[in-house]
C-alpha cells in the first residue's frame, strides 16, 4: 500500500511540474485545450471579444480604429474670414501721422474664424454651426485629404444654430446619417473635428444625456450631451457612434476656463436633417407659431392658482389679434396638450407648436381654473422674432 501511495505522488509532482515548465515556456499551448462545456473544436481563444468595422475588418478590442477611419473623410475643417470694419480714425490724419503703416495694418487685418463642418452628400452639401459661419465674408473648406475649397451658404437657420455649405469639388466622401431614435445614454460616441485650428482630431467618449434644454444656448434645444473631449473649433464637426454613423453636431461646450470639461452639446442628426431639407428646398425653415408668451408652472403656481394640475405651461401672456388670442387663449390659461403632444415646460410647448404646420387648425388643451378646455387654434408661421420669449 505504501508503494502504491508513494508512486502516485511522485507521479502526481512530475505532472505538476512538466505543467507549470509548459505553462512558463509555451504558455499557448494550454489557452489551445478544450474548455469544458464549449462545443467541440471552440477553444478559449475563439471567445475573445472582437470588434468588426463596417467594412467587415477584425479591430482589436476596444479599439474604434474603424468608425473614425470611416467618418473621418467626411468632417472638414472650415476658416471664415471677414472684412474688418471700417475705423473711427480712418481717414485721420493725425491717427496715420503717429501710428503710421500700423494703423493701416490694423484697420486692413481681417477677423478669421475656425470652426469644422461634414459632408453629408457627394453633391457638396455640408452641415456646420450657424455661429461658425455667421457674418462671414468668405468660407474655406480644408478636406482631409487635403483639398481645398471656397463655400457658399445654402442657408442658416439661428434658431437651431445650424447652417447648410455647398461646395464643388468631385468624389466627395459623404457621412452615413445615424439613428437618434435609438440612441441611450452609455452609448460611444466618438467627436471628429478640428479643435483649436490644430487639425483633425479624434475624441471618444459616451452619451451622458439626452434631451437637453433650457440652456440658453438656442431657441431649439434638444441636445445629446457628451463627455468626449470637444473644444474650440469643433464646433460644427461630427459626433459619430461606433460604426462612424453621424449622430450629432458639435455644437457647445460647457467651460469656466474656454477648454473641455467633459461637458459638450450636439444638435441630434435628425434635427439637423430637417432644418437642412427646409434651407435646400425652400431657402428657409417653416414652423409653427401662436403668439403666447409661456412660463413653467411651478407647484408654487399651481397652489396659488389653485390648480387640480401639477404640469403644464402657464401662459402669462397673449399677444392681441395672435393666432392663439383669435383662438380663445387666454392669461392665466396652462397649456397641457398640444395636438395631442403632452407639454410640461416652456422647451415642450415650443417644439411641439414649431411641428405644427403653418395655416393649419390645431386643438390646443388648456386648464383654465379648475375647467378643462380645448381650444382650436389656427396656426401661423413663426415669424423671425428678435426675442426669444416671444413663441
Amino acid at each position: 500500500m505504501r508503494r502504491t501511495w508513494l508512486i502516485f505522488s511522485q507521479a502526481v509532482t512530475v505532472a505538476v511540474a512538466l505543467i507549470f515548465v509548459i505553462a512558463a515556456l509555451k504558455p499557448d499551448w494550454l489557452q489551445r485545450r478544450q474548455v469544458s462545456g464549449l462545443p467541440s473544436g471552440l477553444s478559449i481563444n475563439a471567445v475573445q471579444p472582437v470588434a468588426l468595422t463596417p467594412g467587415g475588418s477584425v479591430n482589436a478590442p476596444n479599439s474604434y480604429a474603424g468608425a473614425a477611419k470611416r467618418a473621418s473623410p467626411a468632417v472638414v475643417s472650415i476658416t471664415t474670414s471677414k472684412a474688418p470694419a471700417r475705423g473711427p480714425h480712418a481717414n485721420d490724419p493725425w491717427f496715420q501721422f503717429f501710428f503710421g503703416d500700423r494703423a493701416r495694418q490694423i484697420q486692413e487685418e481681417p477677423q478669421v474664424g475656425l470652426g469644422s463642418g461634414v459632408i453629408v452628400s457627394t453633391d457638396g452639401y455640408l452641415l456646420t454651426n450657424n455661429h461658425v459661419i455667421d457674418g462671414a465674408d468668405e468660407i474655406e473648406v480644408l478636406l482631409a485629404d487635403g483639398r481645398k475649397a471656397r463655400a457658399k451658404v445654402v442657408g442658416a437657420d439661428p434658431d437651431t444654430d445650424v447652417a447648410v455649405l455647398k461646395i464643388s469639388l468631385d468624389r466627395l466622401p459623404a457621412i452615413t446619417f445615424g439613428d437618434t431614435d435609438a440612441l441611450q445614454v452609455g452609448d460611444v460616441v466618438l467627436a471628429i473635428g478640428n479643435p483649436f485650428g490644430v487639425g483633425q482630431t479624434v475624441t471618444s467618449g459616451i452619451v451622458s444625456a439626452l434631451g437637453r434644454n433650457q440652456l440658453g444656448i438656442n431657441t431649439f434645444e434638444n441636445f445629446i450631451q457628451t463627455d468626449a473631449a470637444i473644444n474650440p473649433g469643433n464646433s460644427g464637426g461630427a459626433l459619430v457612434d461606433a460604426n462612424g454613423n453621424l449622430l450629432g453636431i458639435n455644437t457647445a461646450i460647457f467651460s469656466r476656463t474656454g477648454g473641455s470639461l467633459g461637458i459638450g452639446f450636439a444638435i441630434p442628426v435628425s434635427t439637423a436633417k430637417l432644418v437642412m431639407d427646409g434651407l435646400v428646398k425652400d431657402g428657409q425653415v417653416t414652423r409653427g407659431w401662436i403668439g403666447v408668451e409661456p412660463r413653467d408652472l411651478t407647484p408654487e403656481i399651481a397652489e396659488t392658482f389653485n390648480l387640480p394640475i401639477k404640469e403644464g405651461v402657464l401662459i402669462t401672456g397673449v399677444l392681441q389679434e395672435g393666432p392663439a388670442s383669435a383662438g380663445g387663449m387666454r392669461p392665466g390659461d396652462v397649456v397641457v396638450k398640444v395636438a395631442n403632444t403632452p407639454v410640461s415646460n416652456t422647451s415642450q410647448l415650443l417644439t411641439a407648436v414649431a411641428a405644427l404646420k403653418p395655416q393649419t387648425s390645431a386643438t390646443i388643451a388648456v386648464q383654465r381654473g379648475d375647467k378643462a378646455l380645448e381650444l382650436k387654434v389656427t396656426v401661423a408661421q413663426r415669424p423671425k422674432l428678435p426675442l426669444r420669449r416671444e413663441r
